[in-house]
């Protein structure tokens, strides 16, 4: 172990070149053993190496490296056996991939794996019995099994060494493929009747530290004379069979000749398995024909190099090599490892922007090996060969998650073989929403109509618009734009649901006020930053019978009486007058009919139904009333209908003396007078009321200053008259010699406050200065004391 630990430590080494770092480690490290810091290597920090969820992806081999990512370092998983990994091939390394996310980044490892003596050379067999004429001659050579050692180099089979060694001496041949050939040379002549038998210890040993060995025992049979060995026709035989041929296919036959007769010419083949796992796959028949036995593969093994002994029965032999090279064939189909991928990309993803990265490999060779990827098509991406077996999938152009938001795209891998044969992956990849689409409204514009004196938060029509971005990008809000309709807010008419759109009437309309307006509603998606757009309402109100016929002529008064004269020599179609209404309803509703409710004489008078013209239907004759009284009703046309009545006084007569007469004595309207009773009594009622609270307060405030005044009286404080400043007597020198009695007089209105003073004897001068506030407010304060009836001014 301190061995592996010094070797470790000394064959280490790191390159980094073109993003590819290379390590070198002993086989047989402990499980835990620190290979490499490849955050420090590949010059990432370690909390970065977290975060972009690095791994190891190493195809379909077995992975003997693992990630440690709170440290950043490469540490050994399992166990590595070079010569279980490698055989004898050799550099001997791990090829595997380190993958980051976030971007995607690969950054190709190699982990070169180096021998240590962990095999010692070995034989098939423990024992190998020969037969020797004792009449073979100095110098005579016999073959015999090579050792095997899975260790390479300097650890791998160094030399053979042979004990007893009086009569025979080992030498080594190399070969084309490297490998020595192990002879027994006789050097000195054999004497059967001396010893018939002999033991020898052949020994392999190789150059490790320490030293390793492995030992075969050789027992010799001295026969009698054989003296022609074998000979082969070739040294070397060539052949080839394709992989995957049936069990029993002949693939070559050897031949060697013997010069002897009889038993000593008999010749026979047996196979020198010197490569390791042949055993099982050739055998060779009496007459020299080499046949498979088991499935050969061409990605294993593309040759195999076999040795064939040719026997005589006197023991002597000759050695000959068959080369057989593998043919391959197309029996791999590409083999697809996904290293990283995205389940989702952005729609906002710019082109070129890779998807997923994966490696295609092909065991196969030439040809066979070649391998072509594509991917369906009609959709926005793209495979391109990033290396010699590595591809990416990017995005080829703009995606559009509102067109499709998912893509199942298939990769699919041929190779140029005949057939060819070809491996598919599927990846599913959904497109995350950006918000790039603005709320659209099912129409450019809208119109809506309502019925006048509708109920204050009546829903009039729902607006909707619709977003086609996912999620919270298409939640959409609707908000009422300010502006105003008359100078009025138009938040005080309606008002907009922020989630539905659906709009409300704030207020009751009218018709006669208001017949349409317009306004602007927003619609605003959720996004960041949210997307906008506006649309125009249009409300029209429509009219409603509520508003009855008015009658413009004859105007109709409470106290006095209109009459129209009819000539008593009026012929038939006489108009008499025209009653004039209007209804400020619209449409139909305003529409009038005229008709003749009440009449002194319906044989005398019609009414026009459309243009309320009264007309005279006969002649007028002297029988006629003097005083006839029509009564017209005024009826709109909707729905119901509402109606107004006008009474009309015609006065048949030819001169206005017999008309007056006549009218004089027409009694008033009765529900006039009684309502002018009441407005009498009413306002009687009111003046009495005002009245007496007026003497209440009066005298209320007369007994409030009596009380004041007596208190003042009675106090023992000396009065001292108070005279205003710069008041002078013209006439005189000093201050005021006289008692002036002055009255103060005060509006609610301070500056119209009036003073009035009194005159004494004299004629003398008050002069008030307009900007002397407070001497006004002392004179109307010591007014209020002097009007006291018991006030000692007084």
């Amino acid at each position: 172990m301190r061995r592996q630990v010094l070797l470790f430590f000394s064959a280490l080494c790191l390159s980094a070149a073109l993003g590819q770092v290379s390590y070198s480690i002993p086989e047989e490290m402990t499980k835990g053993s620190l290979v490499g810091n490849i955050a420090q290597d590949l010059g990432l920090d370690v909390k970065r190496l977290k975060e972009r969820r690095a791994r190891i992806h190493t195809g379909d081999s077995a992975e003997y490296i693992q990630l440690n990512k709170e440290k950043g370092l490469l540490i050994i998983k399992e166990r590595i056996d070079r010569e279980a990994l490698c055989a004898q091939t050799t550099p001997c390394a791990l090829h595997f991939q380190i993958a980051l996310e976030n971007p995607i980044e690969i950054f190709p490892i190699t982990v070169e794996i180096k021998d240590i003596n962990d095999n010692a050379p070995s034989f098939q067999r423990e024992e190998k019995n020969i037969e020797i004429s004792e009449s073979a001659v100095t110098g005579s050579k016999f073959m015999l099994e090579k050792a095997i050692d899975p260790d390479i180099g300097l650890n791998g089979l160094q030399s053979y060494t042979l004990k007893p060694n009086d009569n025979f001496i080992i030498r080594l041949h190399s070969q084309v493929d490297g490998v020595k050939k192990v002879e027994m040379i006789l050097q000195k002549p054999l004497d059967r009747e001396k010893q018939e038998f002999a033991s020898l210890l052949l020994t392999a040993v190789d150059g490790g530290q320490p030293q390793r060995s492995g030992s075969m025992q050789i027992h010799i049979t001295v026969l009698d004379v054989n003296d022609n060995a074998p000979v082969f026709t070739q040294t070397v035989y060539k052949a080839s069979v394709k992989e995957n041929s049936l069990k029993g296919t002949i693939i070559t036959k050897v031949s060697a000749s013997d010069a002897d007769k009889g038993s000593n010419g008999e010749v026979s083949y047996t196979i020198s398995h010197n490569m390791i796992g042949t055993s099982n796959l050739f055998h060779i028949s009496e007459d020299g024909h080499l046949i498979l036995d088991g499935p050969i593969d061409f990605e294993k093994a593309r040759n195999y190099e076999i040795d064939v002994e040719a026997v005589d029965r006197g023991g002597l032999s000759d050695s000959s090599k068959v080369i057989i090279d593998v043919g391959d064939i197309n029996d791999n189909s590409p083999v697809i490892n996904m290293i990283s991928s995205s389940n989702s990309v952005g729609e906002d993803s710019p082109s070129s922007t890779v998807v997923a990265v994966m490696s295609i490999t092909d065991p196969d060779s030439e040809e066979n090996g070649k391998v072509r990827c594509v991917i369906n098509r009609n959709i926005p991406f793209k495979i391109t060969s990033t290396s010699s077996n590595f591809y990416s999938l990017l995005t080829d152009s703009e995606l559009d998650r509102e067109r499709a938001s998912e893509y199942n795209i298939t990769v699919t891998c041929s190779d140029e073989g005949v057939p060819s044969l070809s491996s598919s992956v599927t990846l599913t990849l959904q497109i995350s929403d950006v918000n790039d689409n603005p709320p659209v409204f099912e129409r450019s514009s809208y119109e809506a109509y309502l019925v006048e004196n509708n109920t204050p938060g009546l829903s009039i029509f729902t607006v909707r618009a619709r977003d086609a971005d996912w999620n919270q990008n298409a939640r959409v809000s609707y908000i009422l734009e300010d502006s105003s309709v008359n100078g009025v807010p138009v938040s005080s008419y309606v008002s907009v649901s922020a989630d539905s759109g659906v709009i409300h009437a704030v207020r009751s309309f009218d018709y006669e006020q208001i017949k349409d307006f317009q306004f602007h509603v927003k619609a605003q998606d959720g996004g960041s930053p949210p997307l906008s757009s506006n649309v125009t309402v249009k409300i029209l109100i429509q009219d409603q019978n509520d508003n009855p016929p008015q009658v413009l002529y004859p105007v109709q008064s409470g106290g006095s009486v209109v009459a129209e004269m009819v000539p008593r020599s009026a012929d038939v179609g006489y108009l008499v007058t025209k009653v004039v209404a209007v209804d400020v309803d619209s449409g139909q509703n305003a529409w009038l009919s005229y008709k003749l409710q009440k009449a002194t004489d319906r044989a005398l008078f019609e009414v026009g139904l459309q243009n309320g013209e009264i007309r005279t239907i006969r002649q007028v004759t002297d029988k006629d009333a003097v005083k006839q009284r029509l009564t017209v009703i005024v009826e709109d046309n909707g729905q119901p209908s509402r109606s107004a009545t006008v009474i009309v006084n015609v006065a048949v007569a030819d001169s206005f003396p017999e008309v007056l007469s006549e009218f004089t004595d027409f009694p008033h309207d009765k529900e006039y007078n009684d309502n002018l009773t009441f407005y009498l009594v009413l306002a009687l009622a009111v003046v009495s009321f005002l009245f007496i609270t007026c003497l209440v307060v009066i005298i209320s405030v007369k007994i409030y200053r009596w009380r004041q005044s007596r208190i003042l009286y009675h106090s023992n404080l000396p009065v001292i008259p108070y005279y205003p400043p710069r008041y002078s007597d013209t006439l005189g020198t000093g201050t005021l010699q006289h008692v002036y009695n002055y009255e103060v007089c005060r509006t609610t209105d301070s500056r119209k406050s009036d003073c009035k003073f009194g005159r004494a004897g004299s004629e003398n001068v008050l002069i008030m200065d307009p900007s002397s506030t407070g001497t006004m407010q002392r004179i109307q304060n010591e007014k209020s004391i002097l009007d006291e009836p018991d006030s000692p001014l007084e």
